[in-house]
């Protein structure tokens, strides 16, 4: 690992070819990726794969599972170059060190660009089994997943943000199923559990983070530029990215009915990224379909 080159930029398949060119740079500006660290975590579990130059690895609007399908796999490039094309056109390229093509795994979504070793090249991938396997092994690697999809997602809301060019809101929820939101209210105590009435404003744009939230009832409304971009229900969460990258809430977040909220501070959030695989894996799927989504809006 001491010959690779890590100052290169890490794109993604994102669910459109906006959000993949965004992805390009996400990687390199994510302070939380330590390319080592992200090669351990696939050695634990998973299967190192050789591709000739010029062979695909996988192809746009892919989709894993079914009968006849293969199963998605996310991948580390550890020697080689991987091109990246969108609608058979070259926009990135994934150097060494890097990860790409997790959001099929973690969130089962079609792929949305095309990628090709540009030259003889050598990965470790991932399949679904493999990784959950890898993050019972090393949970707090989700954390630093989680880095580098806060920085994707932060680039898209702030597009977002800069045009008109909202689709609808969509629905967040089931992030947690009810025996994990049930495990999760016991393990925090009374303490950690809030009403929101209708019309109460929980988060603003702009504002220091110090709670993230889930949606033990209700419904909460999550907006950007006075744009109403997506809605969380019982099971979804909301307001994790400050706590993962430390920044500024990027949206605001309304209560558009009565409802109740499960409050989780930084600390208790990084213990339950460290100790609960579950919880982690959970949190991904949640950001993952994020992104799919305010992709669609972008595109």
């Amino acid at each position: 690992m001491d010959d690779l080159d890590f100052s290169a930029k890490a794109p993604s398949p994102a669910q459109t070819a906006v959000a993949a060119r965004s992805a390009v740079q996400a990687t390199a500006q994510s302070p939380l990726y330590n390319p080592a660290v992200a090669y351990d975590f696939f050695r634990s579990t998973g299967s190192a794969e050789t591709f000739k130059g010029g062979s695909p690895i996988f192809a746009e609007n892919e989709k894993s599972g079914g009968l006849f399908s293969k199963s998605a796999r996310m991948y580390l490039l550890y020697e080689g170059e991987v091109g990246l094309l969108v609608k058979n056109k070259f926009f990135g390229a994934v150097k060494k060190g890097d990860i790409f093509g997790e959001l099929a795994v973690i969130a089962g979504l079609p792929r949305s660009a095309t990628a090709i070793a540009k030259i003889d090249s050598k990965l470790i991938s991932l399949d679904e089994k493999q990784f959950h396997a890898a993050l019972r092994k090393k949970p707090e690697f989700a954390l630093m997943l989680m880095g580098i999809m806060v920085t994707r997602l932060r680039q898209s809301i702030a597009k977002l943000g800069a045009s008109s060019a909202g689709s609808g809101a969509a629905s967040r929820g089931a992030a947690l199923d009810g025996k994990m939101l049930a495990e999760l209210a016991k393990l925090l105590g009374d303490e950690a559990i809030s009403s929101a009435p209708a019309g109460k404003v929980i988060m603003s744009a702009g504002a220091v983070g110090a709670l993230m939230y889930v949606v033990a009832a209700g419904r909460v409304a999550i907006t950007v530029q006075d744009q109403v971009v997506e809605r969380v229900i019982p099971g979804g969460l909301f307001g994790e990215m400050a706590l993962v990258d430390r920044a500024a809430r990027a949206a605001t977040a309304v209560a558009e009915v009565d409802s109740r909220l499960i409050g989780i501070g930084r600390n208790a959030f990084l213990d339950l990224v460290r100790t609960n695989p579950a919880f982690g894996a959970s949190l991904l799927k949640s950001i993952a379909e994020r992104m799919q989504h305010l992709a669609a809006q972008l595109a």
